[in-house]
């Protein structure tokens, strides 16, 4: 909106100029998004506990967290309203890829809310049933991965029509390969399915994150901190052609929603960080995970999504294996085995005696090392 009305005045005055560049709307989506949350929280803390919107406890989850009981869940609104305001200050209104991200931040945060408010209705850890959520995580990807593909080429050759194709110099169905740049793979019309996987997926690795007491609002500030650098790299001719990655001229953009992401999440954090006065709930899991999926198919970095995502790859890993390990020797023995004492990951080093401020604090040490990872494969050729 800023760039929309205060650009323009700078035949006026030189100094409006600055509402063209990229990096000044950027800190500033962070900066506004931040204040938001910050100032916002106990409001929105307030009217949570005011209508009783407690946190359900799992009955079979470690005892220590019996105490978070009646917690203000649904905090995740508040992290979605301060991305929404600030983006929209800040964005460029042309931008189709962040109506798209804001679209998937909506869409996946009106699940998670329906899920948060169907819980604490029936004053237990069920809310939406498995299948009604899968479906609605799908619906939404498949609208997004759609929406996604429309852009490139492959799509208006298959439609006829002649047109310029906005996306960048490569088409939407290719997949890159990390520290490989010569070498990518083209799905072709395969890349739906692998994209309504990946969204799905991710979507629900963060939510299954989301267990301790800023856990997952830390990991996020590392990934979507990545996030904003390989975006605003991607669509600098410059840096792309330096580093030899895929230019995408509308990715620089992304910036600005991105670090509006990055800030709205250090707000919250001021909140949510042990012991916890608010939870994000699935509304914020739901949702941040949905469009950390989104982010790796905008930018081509699907892969790489594995390295950014460890700590949620590890995390998700471990209830499969758990779930798969106890049903064998069940179904052989009779009796189910358990790999960890508790699934997800970071309730097996509660188990062990872990305090929970120490599962956190190595865990998002973890996921900083493995974003220096992730970028460090820019340069390696």
């Amino acid at each position: 909106m800023f760039n929309w009305f205060l650009y323009p005045l700078v035949e006026y005055d030189s100094v409006f100029n600055i509402f063209q560049y990229i990096t000044f709307r950027a800190i500033y989506a962070a900066v506004t998004a931040l204040l938001i949350s910050y100032f916002a929280g106990p409001h929105i803390i307030r009217l949570l506990t005011r209508m009783k919107f407690g946190q359900s406890v799992r009955e079979d989850g470690p005892s220590t967290h019996l105490s978070k009981q009646g917690t203000p869940t649904m905090g995740g609104l508040l992290m979605i309203i301060s991305v929404v305001i600030s983006t929209l200050l800040w964005q460029n209104f042309t931008s189709y890829y962040t109506w798209v991200l804001l679209f998937a931040l909506l869409a996946f945060g009106a699940l998670g809310f329906t899920d948060d408010y169907l819980k604490i209705k029936k004053r237990n850890s069920d809310g939406v049933s498995a299948r009604i959520k899968s479906g609605g995580q799908i619906i939404i990807s498949t609208i997004l991965t759609f929406l996604l593909f429309m852009r490139s080429s492959e799509f208006y050759k298959v439609l006829k029509l002649d047109g310029p194709v906005e996306f960048g110099v490569q088409e939407i169905s290719l997949i890159y390969i990390p520290m490989l740049k010569s070498l990518a793979v083209d799905l072709g019309w395969f890349y739906i399915p692998f994209g309504i996987i990946l969204l799905v997926g991710t979507s629900n690795a963060a939510n299954l994150t989301d267990g301790l007491d800023g856990l997952l609002t830390g990991l996020l500030i590392w990934a979507f901190g990545t996030f904003a650098i390989i975006a605003y790299v991607s669509g600098h001719s410059f840096f792309a052609s330096y580093l030899h990655i895929p230019y995408i001229p509308e990715a620089s953009e992304l910036t600005v929603p991105i670090m509006a992401i990055l800030g709205s999440c250090i707000g919250f954090l001021w909140y949510n960080s042990h012991p916890a006065e608010v939870f994000m709930g699935d509304t914020g899991s739901l949702s941040f995970g949905g469009v950390l999926g989104l982010l790796a198919m905008m930018l081509k970095r699907e892969l790489l999504l594995i390295i950014i995502g460890g700590v949620f790859v590890m995390e998700t890993l471990s209830v499969i294996i758990q779930v798969l390990y106890f049903r064998y020797p069940k179904k052989k023995y009779g009796e189910g085995r358990r790999v960890f004492l508790m699934a997800p990951l970071h309730h097996h080093y509660e188990q062990k005696g872990w305090a929970e401020t120490k599962v956190v604090t190595r865990f998002w040490i973890l996921g900083s090392l493995f974003s220096l990872i992730a970028l460090s494969t820019l340069k390696i050729n």
